[in-house]
Order: C-alpha cells, then structure tokens, then sequence
C-alpha cells in the first residue's frame, strides 16, 4: 500500500510533536521554547488531518502533503535549534515525515 510509509511517518511525527510541545512546557525557559511549542502543535495538527485523510483511502490530498511536507521541514528546523533531546528527536522525525511526504509525491 502506498500511503503506509506515509501514515506510519505521519504518527511517529505527531507523537514526537506531542510530546516535544508538553516537553518544553517544563524548559526552565519557556519563553525560548513559545515558537518550538507553537510549531510542534501546528505540525502535529496537519500530520493527524493528513493521517486521517490516507487512512480514509482519499485521494485528493497531492495540495495537503506538499504543505504538510512544508510544515514538518519548518518544524525540523526549529527544534534543529534546541539542545533539549526531546527537541532533538522531534526533528530527526519530522525530518524523517518530509521525506516520506516527497516520496509519496514521487
């Protein structure tokens, strides 16, 4: 099936995006981590509607894994930033998520 890689990237990617954001609610300096908390909300939030769509086996979705690929790279590279390893992982995941959007979209 096509769209497994995909889905499977996409729920690695939204739990590392969960956890990152809560994760970084108990940084001593929260205020750093407001665009990291904010970013792994909004990645987590498209990879589930892109998840739920694929899972629902529709096939309109070329518009939304580009922007989805956007966003998990956005995220990559703002918890690229960070030191935290919660951070850390929620980029090598999300990485790993963009990749597989432009693989699908191959």
């Amino acid at each position: 099936m096509k769209n497994e890689k995909l889905i499977h990237a996409l729920g690695n990617c939204i739990n590392h995006c969960n956890y990152c954001a809560d994760a970084c609610l108990d940084e001593e300096n929260v205020k750093m981590m407001v665009n990291c908390i904010r970013t792994d909300r909004v990645c987590a939030e498209v990879c589930s509607t892109l998840n739920q769509l694929l899972a629902m086996n529709f096939k309109e979705v070329k518009g939304l894994v580009a922007y989805c690929e956007k966003i998990c790279t956005m995220c990559a590279d703002e918890c690229g930033k960070h030191d935290a390893q919660h951070c850390k992982d929620c980029a090598e995941a999300c990485r790993n998520c963009a990749q597989e959007c432009k693989a699908y979209m191959a």
